[in-house]
């Protein structure tokens, strides 16, 4: 009975360690598309730039906010499942395997889930993050809204689409706001 409880162990022990090779592929793929969309939004921004320049057109200039909003939520969606998967590792997984591994309860699992987020320095890297965030979807969208605006009167279409944009681009900027994890640094239980 003592070598079946053993190989069920073993099983469970590979399994979980399975899921959290699974996790952390599906965690490194996250990072690297949240990463490349703040490349896809000052792309935007200068590729909707230009055309607007180059066909003197202000109205087209609220894309940006469009693509702003899109994008931005997409990055917000990444980088919420990215945390939640950290999360999940830290409260579930790990101590789930740390109570099969009995005979080495001692041991820390996946110790760099923990350890990273109580760096001293976190709250000024998340309130610096939020800035580049905010500054990389919201900022430019922004502007973009209020050189249509300045420009002077266009067609209640025009003003109708830009005033959805800037409640879409309000709310995508709380959301990214709420989501920031400015608290400081976490707790760490073991």
């Amino acid at each position: 009975m003592l070598d079946q409880d053993r190989t069920l162990e073993e099983r469970a022990v590979t399994v979980l360690l399975s899921e959290y090779d699974a996790l952390k592929a599906e965690q490194r793929c996250r990072i690297g598309t949240r990463d490349q969309l703040l490349y896809a939004v000052l792309t935007a921004a200068a590729a909707i730039a230009a055309v607007t320049a180059t066909a003197a057109r202000l109205e087209l200039l609220l894309v940006l906010p469009l693509a702003g909003i899109v994008l931005g939520w997409t990055h917000l969606h990444n980088d919420h499942m990215i945390t939640e998967i950290g999360r999940y590792v830290r409260t579930r997984l790990g101590p789930r395997l740390h109570a099969l591994v009995d005979d080495a309860t001692d041991i820390p699992m996946f110790e760099w889930e923990t350890d990273h987020g109580s760096d001293p320095r976190r709250r000024s890297r998340k309130w610096l993050q939020l800035a580049v965030t905010l500054a990389a979807f919201c900022v430019p969208p922004l502007a973009a809204l209020i050189i249509v605006w300045a420009a002077g009167p266009h067609a209640p279409a025009v003003l109708a689409v830009s005033v959805l944009e800037a409640a879409a681009l309000t709310v995508l900027a709380v959301q990214i706001t709420r989501y920031a994890d400015l608290a400081g640094a976490r707790q760490v239980t073991r």
